[in-house]
């Protein structure tokens, strides 16, 4: 089990990617242009609460659990070094993004999403590099911050595909793909 959990804390942003471009491939056969918006916007939200989290982790500058808690176990994972703070944990704010991005874009994906983005949050703290309160809150900003961007930008970008469909440079249209209106042709 303790393999595992360093296994999943070292490679399980890799599934979120994947997860994220999966949803969009898929979106730009079978969905219409809001819906390819969502799935388009999914990354970019994620990419701007990961800004978030650089902006608060300097603010804060909470010392890891690793070098701060006196007589702690030793880190199942390398502690990362003086000045790779602690507060928030970029893996949670990471895993909460994507994992309300990708449910915005696809509701039913939540059932698998939230629960890896909390398997994320867990693994950091129990791989010894982060205290409750930095995943916590890196699950909380990640997804804030997710849901926002996607919500504030769902309707201008639905326009954006809806106009690279119908008229843009093949490169746009390959992009966003013909929709289900094109299929077949």
């Amino acid at each position: 089990m303790q393999s595992a959990f360093e296994i999943w804390t070292s490679y399980g942003l890799l599934l979120f990617g994947v997860l994220l471009a999966a949803v969009w491939w898929r979106s730009r056969r079978r969905s219409g242009p809001e819906a390819v918006a969502l799935a388009v916007l999914a990354p970019v939200a994620t990419a701007v609460a990961y800004g978030a989290s650089e902006f608060v982790k300097p603010t804060v500058a909470e010392e890891r659990p690793c070098r701060a808690v006196a007589g702690a176990a030793a880190p199942l994972v390398p502690c990362p070094g003086p000045g790779d703070w602690s507060f928030p944990s970029n893996h949670a704010v990471l895993a909460g993004a994507a994992a309300v991005a990708l449910a915005l874009t696809m509701r039913r994906l939540a059932l698998l999403t939230v629960p890896l983005a909390l398997l994320m949050a867990f693994s950091r703290v129990f791989v010894g590099v982060h205290h409750p309160h930095d995943v916590a809150f890196g699950l909380l900003l990640g997804g804030s911050v997710a849901a926002l961007v996607v919500l504030a930008l769902a309707g201008p970008a639905g326009a954006l595909v809806a106009a690279a469909r119908a008229g843009g440079t093949p490169a746009a249209r390959r992009f966003t793909g013909p929709g289900p209106a094109r299929r077949g042709r």
